[in-house]
């Protein structure tokens, strides 16, 4: 077991463990931390309890000391800072013409460099800035291009399900999503319902995808022919996790339906998957720019790790 307390650096972001150093914290107090980019300043939400060893992924950082005025006052001007530095990186974007929309400025505890962070559907060459910002504010200075899952992690919201977004709450990395993943999971093909705020698809698709695709190998498809204890009938719906089969038997002069467990029928022919339904054929232009986006995404984000 580790004693960990859980610490916060914006109001609505993700919470990261800390090693508490032997002493002793209370919910909301202000301290600051030792992180892999310097001193930073921090919040605490979770004091201090024990945790299982295998919860921690790496060692962890310190939290230095509790903060003290001077601290507060520190934190207080990089604030200011990266107010001004947001308008006055705006009108700089202007002048240079660039195709860039920044979202976010972030002034380091330690004076030891400003970020920027900007949007862009293309590469953007922003040396010229650079040199401008800083030449105004005397430090290093980095703009960093974010997609559009990294621009809502940081402003942070709630998804449909009513808890806060999993990119801000707990995950660490965007895995590939695709339109495939909804279909297996006989999710609502309608883009607005399995889009998130960022206006991607989901990233909880991803989730429960390896367990689909396992049952799915087992599973007969809508259509097929099947061998009951009533009686031989088509496959009319399949509800995937609990792995049952509801069934079309034909009765006298109409039809009766009946659900069986996937392990009390035989499958005699299985029919061919039906590829489109009636509401993929209807948003298909849609779907298929959001795969496409999906592409995309995917492509920077391969870039950005072989960078």
């Amino acid at each position: 077991m580790k004693n960990i307390v859980g610490v916060k650096f914006k109001e609505t972001g993700r919470i990261y463990y800390f090693n508490p150093g032997g002493l002793r914290f209370k919910k909301d107090d202000d301290v600051i931390l030792e992180t892999e980019q310097g001193e930073e300043f921090g919040k605490i939400a979770i004091q201090n309890r024990e945790i299982e060893n295998e919860k921690v992924l790496k060692p962890l950082k310190r939290v230095l000391r509790v903060a003290t005025n001077k601290d507060k006052k520190r934190y207080e001007e990089c604030k200011k800072i990266e107010k001004e530095a947001f308008k006055e990186c705006q009108k700089k974007i202007k002048e240079h013409k660039l195709n860039m929309t920044l979202t976010n400025v972030e002034c380091k505890f330690d004076n030891s460099k400003i970020l920027f962070y900007f949007t862009s559907d293309e590469r953007v060459d922003f040396r010229e800035l650079v040199r401008d910002l800083a030449s105004i504010y005397k430090t290093r200075i980095e703009l960093r291009q974010i997609g559009v899952r990294d621009e809502v992690r940081r402003i942070g919201g709630y998804g449909v399900c009513g808890r806060e977004l999993c990119c801000c709450s707990y995950l660490n990395n965007f895995e590939a999503v695709s339109i495939k993943m909804a279909k297996e999971q006989n999710m609502s093909l309608n883009p607005s319902k399995i889009s998130g705020n960022c206006g991607r698809l989901m990233c909880c698709l991803k989730y429960e995808n390896d367990v689909y695709e396992e049952k799915l190998k087992r599973l007969p498809n809508v259509g097929a022919i099947v061998k009951t204890e009533d009686g031989e009938g088509e496959v009319d719906n399949v509800e995937i996790l609990k792995e049952i089969l509801r069934v079309k038997m034909k009765k006298d002069d109409g039809y009766i339906y009946k659900k069986y467990n996937l392990n009390d029928v035989q499958i005699i022919k299985d029919s061919t998957k039906q590829d489109n339904n009636e509401e993929e054929i209807e948003n298909k232009e849609e779907l298929d720019k959001l795969e496409k986006l999906e592409e995309e995404d995917e492509k920077s984000i391969q870039e950005n790790k072989n960078n």
